[in-house]
């Protein structure tokens, strides 16, 4: 499987990385450690992972998934093939179960979070921790309409990252990213770790699928001339772009039927783009799912992209997108759905 500079760490990590937000909730640990196995021999060494899953975030799950990777390093022995991530909790009213909430991206909580993310993977350092989402008002979770807020108090991105330069110098981190952030965010970061002499941010984990290419009117600029490369999580539109969900159907066991809630890809125009998108992976004798997957990792900005799976079919599946080049005809009808439906599903 080909590989990516992680930024400038000098981390090389598989353009496929596998995401493992299922893991003790969809994904039992037996089902997990099936597919850490296979990922591995597929030539995946990047595991993305959070404090908080899996998600659903409950107290009841809090820090199963890191838990279950733990178990399975420890049961190999193969920590040092793996570059292994996870994140930092953001603010919010569903996690009053992480210490005690009042979420903070400051000393208290980066310290605190990043020691129980150690204890559970048990490890002494990991490859890439990320702040999950901002602790300020702004444009994340497929939001659009940026409205400011004078009197929002937030940690200053100065005290965060001077935090996570600490961690880096103590050896507990090798580098450190950022996930759900905007424009603004990122050279922000970027421009306190030049003034400060503090770690530079290495990589952003942000949706990018066919239905949500909004990466690309601001950030993917930054992520090139940066060298700040997208960590593209929900390539598959959580699965819709496989047209799995296509008229109304809802298989037993998959995600959107068991949380109906996380519509976000389910309205109109995003399922009348779906179906578009479907059509024309199958007139070209593609898998839908291979084909959507294919065109992120495609993309000049993509450092690597985040699959998720519930099967083992699935994760198969998916992991042959890797290498899989598409047709210059597809490309070509891509764009053209592209042109006529923009980001229907941000």
């Amino acid at each position: 499987m080909k590989t990516s500079l992680l930024g400038g760490s000098g981390i090389r990590v598989s353009r496929i990385c596998l995401g493992t937000m299922t893991f003790g909730q969809q994904n039992t640990p037996a089902d997990a450690q099936r597919q850490l196995d296979a990922a591995l021999e597929a030539g995946v060494n990047f595991i993305d992972s959070a404090e908080m899953y899996p998600f659903p975030a409950n107290a009841e799950t809090f820090g199963r998934t890191e838990a279950i990777i733990g178990e399975w390093l420890k049961a190999r022995g193969n920590r040092h093939r793996v570059v292994l991530a996870t994140k930092v909790t953001g603010p919010g009213e569903r996690f009053d179960h992480i210490r005690g909430g009042d979420l903070k991206h400051d000393r208290r909580h980066l310290e605190a979070a990043l020691e129980g993310s150690l204890r559970r993977l048990g490890t002494d350092y990991v490859d890439l921790y990320q702040i999950h989402w901002p602790d300020r008002n702004a444009n994340y979770f497929g939001q659009l309409d940026y409205r400011h807020h004078a009197e929002d108090t937030f940690t200053p991105l100065e005290e965060t990252l001077g935090v996570l330069g600490d961690l880096v110098a103590a050896g507990k981190v090798r580098a450190v990213g950022l996930s759900n952030e905007t424009p603004w965010g990122v050279m922000t970061y970027l421009r306190l770790a030049a003034s400060l002499g503090l770690p530079r941010v290495v990589a952003v984990q942000n949706p990018y699928n066919l239905l949500n290419r909004s990466f690309e009117i601001g950030l993917s600029e930054v992520a090139l001339r940066e060298d700040c490369g997208l960590l593209a999580y929900s390539p598959l539109a959580a699965g819709a772009l496989s047209g799995k969900y296509l008229g109304g159907a809802r298989p037993p066991g998959a995600r959107l039927s068991l949380f109906g809630q996380f519509d976000r890809y389910q309205g109109e125009s995003a399922l009348a783009a779906t179906r578009a998108y479907v059509e024309v992976a199958r007139e070209h004798g593609l898998d839908p799912a291979r084909m959507a997957i294919a065109d992120v990792v495609s993309q000049p900005f993509v450092t690597s992209a985040i699959i998720g799976a519930t099967t083992m079919e699935q994760l198969e599946s998916n992991l042959a997108a890797a290498d899989m080049v598409l047709p210059a005809e597809v490309v070509e009808a891509i764009a053209t759905i592209h042109r006529a439906a923009p980001n229907p599903a941000p």
